[in-house]
């Protein structure tokens, strides 16, 4: 048996070690058979910390209906490779099977949330997340449902924008502001973010000189120049897509619960007040026009309280929307309440 690594770390502290032993087994489990060499090197600690603790694994197990240990309820090695060859090799193993695994549809939402981190320019090629997957697919109760995940080809404008991103060039477009003004733009794209089902551009603007989020929706006529980002390094990039201005409109809403943290990254402060089962709270929003469609995003779980400006809007936008439903032949429609 070969003496204990030279790296060997001192002991690991009783909460450590219970990590450690709970990470050890499924990993013995998945190689089937490995060197306690290449353990210690897998886990960053000595070789004689792998060895005893195979060891107390070899002791441990679950009892019987009877309450007492028999050889079946024990995990057992092959101790001839342990000993003479420093190999480890489990050849039973007790309770493992018993842990609770994901249901094949809980499997297929998680991998498609995989799917769609692997689509981001800042994971393209990380060997993790597929390996992740893949581990999903093997642990889950049953093969999980094959969902589709939009792909670039999806939406030629995000295309445009991710290959911008991913290849380091400045990006030109013409962006259609919620005002409804166009302008030409011409930025350095720095990292792709999205808000529910919206996708935004985070973006060096040399027409504003600082860091602005654009909308991928409003972008049209995209082109990816030849010219190469500038260096942005020593530049504060948001964590949030929206920061607070001195000039932000402040507007009063009342909120299902569910709903409040959809809107974190709007919200003026922490105060909530109860109003029957709603929540009352203060949004921070650059105009009023971003509040028409914040809540049609969320139909029936915002109520727009003041200032009247922000209740005239949205409800002036809501019968125009209805008054096209209405023009339409063969359609119907109910009515609509006003914010």
């Amino acid at each position: 048996m070969s003496g204990p690594s030279a790296r060997r770390p001192a002991g690991l502290r009783a909460p450590d070690k219970l990590v450690f032993l709970l990470s050890l087994v499924p990993y013995l489990l998945e190689q089937r058979v490995v060197d306690v060499h290449e353990a210690a090197a897998h886990f960053g600690v000595g070789e004689q910390e792998i060895r005893d603790a195979v060891r107390l694994i070899a002791t441990s197990g679950l009892p019987g209906a009877t309450g007492t240990y028999q050889p079946n309820d024990l995990f057992d090695i092959d101790w001839d490779s342990f000993e003479e060859d420093d190999v480890i090799v489990i050849v039973h193993h007790v309770a493992i099977d018993d842990a609770p695994r994901l249901s094949a549809r809980e499997a297929a939402a998680l991998i498609a949330g995989l799917q769609y981190l692997s689509a981001l320019p800042e994971n393209a090629g990380r060997a993790s997340l597929a390996a992740l997957t893949e581990k999903l697919r093997a642990g889950a109760s049953g093969a999980p449902s094959r969902l589709a995940v939009a792909e670039e080809g999806a939406d030629e404008s995000l295309a445009v924008v991710r290959r911008a991103v991913a290849s380091g060039h400045r990006l030109e477009f013409d962006y259609l502001n919620a005002r409804g003004e166009r302008r030409r733009r011409r930025v350095d794209p720095l990292r792709i973010a999205s808000l529910g089902a919206d996708w935004y551009l985070q973006a060096y603007d040399h027409l504003r000189e600082d860091v602005r989020n654009f909308r991928v929706d409003r972008m049209s006529d995209l082109r990816v120049t030849d010219e190469p980002v500038g260096d942005h390094s020593g530049r504060a990039i948001p964590e949030t897509l929206f920061q607070a201005s001195p000039d932000d409109l402040e507007v009063v809403v009342d909120v299902a619960p569910a709903t409040l943290p959809l809107l974190a990254d709007y919200l003026a402060d922490s105060t909530q007040t109860q109003v029957d089962d709603r929540l009352r709270v203060t949004l921070r929003l650059a105009h009023v026009h971003g509040l028409k469609r914040l809540v049609a995003g969320l139909p029936g779980l915002v109520t727009v309280v003041a200032p009247e400006e922000a209740r005239t809007a949205v409800a002036e936008w809501a019968q125009a929307g209805l008054a096209g439903y209405r023009e339409t032949p063969g359609s119907t429609a109910t009515g609509v309440t006003e914010a």
